[in-house]
């Protein structure tokens, strides 16, 4: 069974999908035989995506709305696998806006505002649904 994919926000929000298989592996090459075809895979990560984006941006607390407006998702095949990258290139004087508004900042005045850890409770749902996708596929589906 896939263990639950990770998400680390502070390297480029970079999300990653890890599975293991165990016993026979017959389905497991069957999982890889149909993921053969390099654009199946990447429309189906593409599809997760675009849902993260949307996600993301529907979650994003709004003030202007540029950094909800400023998040993108990019499939990169890589040795070993693949990943799917969201970002959000919306900064101020070389900060990244959606990680100060996920973590918590400081105020120029000496304050704090405490981090929402928005990016998760967003992300996490399509997470799962690549992971059992996956695990779906691993299993014959």
């Amino acid at each position: 069974m896939p263990r639950q994919p990770a998400l680390d926000v502070w390297s480029s929000s970079m999300a990653i999908v890890v599975a293991e298989v165990s016993g026979s592996f017959s389905g497991f090459e069957n999982w890889l035989a149909k993921m053969g075809s390099t654009d199946t895979f990447a429309a189906r990560l593409s599809k997760f995506g675009e849902e993260g984006t949307k996600a993301l941006a529907s979650a994003t607390p709004v003030d202007s709305g540029k950094t909800a407006q400023s998040w993108r998702h990019e499939v990169r095949r890589v040795a070993g696998g693949w990943e799917s990258v969201w970002t959000n290139d919306n900064e101020n004087q070389g900060v990244n806006i959606a990680v100060m508004l996920h973590y918590g900042h400081g105020t120029g005045t000496g304050g704090y505002v405490a981090g929402t850890q928005y990016i998760t409770r967003a992300i996490e749902p399509v997470m799962e649904r690549i992971s059992a996708q996956v695990e779906a596929l691993i299993r014959g589906g």
